[in-house]
C-alpha cells in the first residue's frame, strides 16, 4: 500500500523549496501548475499536468520511490474554473462539485493502491476557517464535510516561515491539522527538507527501497 503524505502551508513558506535536497532522479514531480521551481536543480522525472488520468498514470509508472504532486490544490481549482461556466447553474453546478470531490478522493485511493515502497507527497495551500483553525484550502463542501482529506492520511506536515528561516512543523498546535506518528520525529520543528522527511518515514515503517 502506497503512503500519501500531506504537506501544507501558506504561499511562500517553502512547500516547493522543500524538494531541494532530493537527487535529480530521486523523485517524480507532478507539476500541476507547470511553474518553475524556486531553485536551480532540474529533476529528471517531471510530468506537467492537471489531468487526473495523467496524474494517476504518472503515479503508476513512476521510476522513483518518492512522488510529489505540487500544488495538488490546483487540481480542484482548475477543474472548477474549466467547468463552472460550461455547466451553468442549479443542479449542473452541484454535479460539478460532486465530480471535483470524487476525482480528488479517487486520487488518494489510487495512491494507496501503489506498491508499499511508494510515498506520495501531496502539497497544498492552507487557509483559516471561520473558527480560526488552520486547514487545507479546499473547494466544495463534499471534501470538507463528508470526506476530510487529512483524515485519510497518517502524516500531515505544515510548512512555516518566521521571516528568517523556513521549517516544518510536525506537531499539532491545537489549531491546525498537523500530525505525525509517535516518535517519528524528536522535535516539534524540523528543517524544511522533504528528503530528510522521506528518509525518516522509510526508517520508521521499515520500508525497503526496491
Amino acid at each position: 500500500m502506497g503512503i500519501p503524505v500531506l504537506i501544507y502551508g501558506r504561499s511562500g513558506t517553502g512547500k516547493s523549496r522543500s524538494l531541494k535536497n532530493f537527487g535529480e532522479d530521486e523523485i517524480t514531480l507532478v507539476n500541476v501548475e507547470k511553474k518553475p521551481l524556486p531553485f536551480r536543480k532540474k529533476f529528471k522525472y517531471i510530468v506537467n499536468t492537471d489531468n487526473y488520468k495523467t496524474v494517476c498514470n504518472a503515479l503508476q509508472k513512476s521510476p522513483s520511490n518518492a512522488i510529489v504532486i505540487d500544488d495538488a490544490g490546483y487540481l480542484l481549482t482548475n477543474m472548477f474554473m474549466r467547468g463552472h461556466a460550461v455547466r451553468g447553474n442549479g443542479s449542473a453546478t452541484f454535479d460539478l462539485y460532486n465530480d471535483i470531490g470524487d476525482s480528488f478522493w479517487n486520487l488518494f485511493e489510487s495512491i494507496k493502491a501503489l506498491p508499499d515502497n511508494k510515498i506520495v507527497y501531496v502539497i497544498m495551500h492552507e487557509e483559516e476557517s471561520d473558527s480560526g483553525t488552520t486547514k487545507l484550502k479546499m473547494l466544495g463542501k463534499l471534501l470538507e464535510q463528508k470526506v476530510c482529506i487529512e483524515g485519510m492520511v497518517t502524516i500531515v506536515i505544515r510548512c512555516m516561515c518566521d521571516g528568517k528561516r523556513h521549517y516544518f512543523s510536525v506537531r499539532n498546535s491545537g489549531r491546525d491539522i498537523t500530525k505525525t506518528p509517535e516518535d517519528m520525529f524528536e522535535a516539534d520543528e524540523i528543517e524544511n527538507d522533504l528528503k530528510a522527511v522521506d528518509t525518516a518515514i522509510r526508517k520508521y515503517y521499515e520500508i525497503e527501497v526496491k
